[in-house]
């Protein structure tokens, strides 16, 4: 994490939209001081303010943005402005605008559809960054670099199908080589010259599923190639200065993530980790407490990228203008999102924005000063609140999360794959919400959760999760393979296995270090349609799983649940295998909520999982995470339900938000209400 004295709360800030008003910027830097905004974001598409035209620049005016900060010591993240280009970029460098799937370049207008291949855009870039960066460098308020903003998107114009086509050369060195991992005798598809190598077509269900996977896989490398280019100038001018960019979650709410970029990847170039963070929370699809677990994934997820606190770039003080239905938070739920990112390991909560646009896209996007330019609304009041707490906060700046034992394998390549897969139920794949599931129970346990790639270190964790792993690796398998037999416990799933990293069909039957490891074979799946389902039982209990049901063949695991209803009633349908050391559980087919708490309670009571807490709750709404040093611990514990719920604190605590003690027995917490707790020495 960048280096700071304090928790971040700040935000985008666009005072090139107020120029003309120097009275409004003036009230602005007022109204900052009295929220506790501490930090501002600034630079964020502001370059067609910054250089004019080619080679005219004016920059008065950020110099005067920067002294105002500084007068008031506040902290300043500058922004590259690469986002949004100026309309004279454009017009004389037309290369620079994306070209569609179909070979349509876009017109001038919006934001993020520049080509990241273009010399000419690079090279414009790298100009506008040297001149912020030797101008801004050393300004004592500069603490990050955010290059850019939410990368993401394709283009397929000529220059990036040259760099598609020397990506892929350089990858499989021989025509020979390309045919046999596209498996391009299929539909006589066989090249014959590197010329024919092209981006895949719109009609996707045509294309050959391995060159599908490998422009996803070009694509993120060259967003990450143009990340480079511009953070190696940032990087030669300011060494001392650190370096993020906003990574986005999807909607953790409506169970997606994002696509288009693999982050895991990504985060190796980054310094420190920042998303931006936009759950709808009074959505009317899910309850508080729902929508709180997949936000706590999410979180997770970019905590995990580089086991390390990360940022809340952005978020909203109240509402967005971009969901179905914008409705702002109600009172206390802004605060419930700041305490929850925070004790998952942010150390700072940006907005988007600072303050509301008069006009175009975003002027009714939630801010903290809004069109009427008052400092009285709830609205402000709720981010000065935030802004208290997060000063009352200052012990557990230097804190992480709780380390995790618990793990859930997420692989980008295996998305993209199941995403494209020619089999089961396009409907019903859901990876991202099979990872929800699994997360689920340890969430409602208060068991810290990692998220990891399959590069990571499996070895520092007691359990891992690697559900619906249909392109897997022979290394991959290896690995899971000596993590069991050193004694780890895995819990794989249905659909696992199955190609490896060019999409092709493993052949001769599941890869070794698997059958080892779960001691079975997988013979066949039956999907099922979204109103079928299959019975199950176990020694306590018959559930039913929808969905998929693999047909396995025992070698050395064990039943611990079998089919008891359709052509393979009698079956396994969950197994362990013990090997080595360790442990591995098979779950056949896919269950709902409760029967995986049966299935995970009990491995997380053999293996001890289960937190210390000076708290006792008595509904799944209450949530406690840690944050702690050598030193000390904090519990973080918040009511995620839309009404007043009790505790019973079973140890004198101190909330240090309030410097209120908090003896031993029930506690009353408001709708939305947090305590940070330490014990009372």
């Amino acid at each position: 994490m960048t280096q700071i004295k304090e928790f971040i709360h700040g935000g985008d800030y666009n005072p090139e939209q107020w120029l003309d008003h120097p009275e409004i910027i003036a009230k602005d830097f007022t109204y900052f001081k009295k929220a506790h905004i501490n930090t501002i974001t600034i630079g964020i598409f502001s370059w067609a303010k910054l250089e004019l035209s080619e080679g005219e620049y004016n920059f008065g005016w950020l110099d005067e943005v920067f002294d105002r900060a500084e007068q008031q010591d506040m902290n300043v993240i500058l922004a590259t402005p690469s986002g949004a280009r100026p309309r004279w970029v454009a017009e004389k460098y037309p290369e620079v605008l994306r070209v569609d799937e179909n070979g349509q370049r876009a017109l001038f207008g919006e934001r993020h559809n520049h080509c990241y291949t273009s010399p000419a855009y690079r090279q414009k870039v790298q100009n506008i960054d040297r001149k912020l960066a030797e101008r801004y460098g050393k300004r004592k308020s500069l603490i990050l670099w955010h290059v850019s903003n939410e990368f993401g998107g394709q283009c397929y114009c000529d220059l990036c199908q040259a760099a598609f086509r020397k990506w892929v050369q350089a990858k499989y060195q021989t025509l020979e080589n390309l045919n046999k991992a596209y498996w391009a005798t299929f539909w006589s598809h066989t090249y014959t010259s590197w010329d024919q190598v092209v981006a895949p077509s719109p009609r996707g269900d045509e294309n050959l599923l391995g060159l599908n996977l490998d422009w996803h896989r070009f694509v993120s490398e060259q967003t990450i190639d143009f990340f480079e280019a511009e953070a190696q100038v940032l990087r030669e001018v300011t060494p001392n200065i650190k370096i993020t960019t906003n990574f986005m979650g999807g909607n953790p709410d409506d169970e997606h993530v994002f696509f288009d970029l693999d982050y895991q990847k990504f985060a190796q170039h980054v310094d420190v980790i920042s998303w931006d963070s936009y759950p709808s929370w009074r959505s009317d699809a899910k309850t508080t407490a729902q929508l709180a677990m997949n936000t706590a994934v999410m979180n997770d997820v970019m905590r995990s990228y580089k086991h390390d606190n990360y940022m809340i770039m952005e978020s909203t003080p109240s509402q967005v203008n971009w969901h179905p239905v914008n409705r702002p938070k109600a009172p206390g739920m802004h605060r419930m999102g700041v305490l929850q990112e925070v004790s998952h390991g942010s150390n700072a909560i940006n907005y988007f924005q600072l303050h509301q646009s008069r006009g175009s896209s975003e002027m009714y996007h939630g801010a903290v000063i809004g069109h009427d330019l008052r400092d009285d609304t709830r609205i402000f009041k709720e981010v000065t609140q935030v802004g208290e707490n997060l000063m009352a906060l200052q012990p557990v700046l230097d804190t992480t999360a709780q380390q995790a034992k618990v793990a859930i394998v997420y692989d980008y390549d295996n998305m993209w794959a199941l995403s494209d897969v020619r089999n089961y139920a396009g409907e019903t794949i859901k990876y991202w919400r099979t990872i929800q599931e699994q997360y689920q129970y340890f969430w409602e346990h208060d068991i810290p959760v990692e998220f990891i790639s399959t590069q990571d270190d499996l070895s520092t964790y007691q359990l891992v999760i690697d559900p619906m792993h249909f392109l897997m690796t022979t290394d991959f398998a290896d690995k899971l393979n000596a993590y069991v037999a050193q004694g780890g416990t895995l819990v794989g799933s249905y659909i696992s296995g199955q190609v490896d990293e060019r999409y092709l069909a493993y052949l001769g039957g599941w890869l070794k270090p698997l059958h080892e490891v779960y001691g079975m074979e997988p013979i066949e799946t039956d999907t099922l349609y979204p109103t079928q389902s299959v019975a199950v039982a176990d020694t306590t209990q018959q559930v039913q799983a929808h969905d998929y049901a693999t047909i396995m063949e025992l070698d050395t695991a064990q039943a611990l649940a079998h089919y008891t209803s359709d052509w393979y009633a009698d079956s396994p349908a969950v197994t362990v295998n013990k090997f080595g050391k360790g442990a591995a559980y098979y779950v056949g087919a896919r269950f709902d909520q409760a029967y995986l708490a049966t299935f995970y309670k009990k491995i997380v009571t053999d293996l001890q999982l289960e937190p210390a807490s000076p708290i006792e709750k008595m509904t799944k709404a209450i949530h406690v995470n840690i944050r702690e040093d050598n030193n000390q611990a904090y519990f973080f514990v918040q009511n995620f339900a839309d009404k007043a719920t009790t505790i019973t604190i079973t140890t004198p605590v101190i909330d240090i938000l309030t410097g209120e003690e908090i003896a031993v027995g029930n506690h009353q917490m408001a709708a939305y209400d947090g305590l940070v707790l330490v014990k009372k020495n």
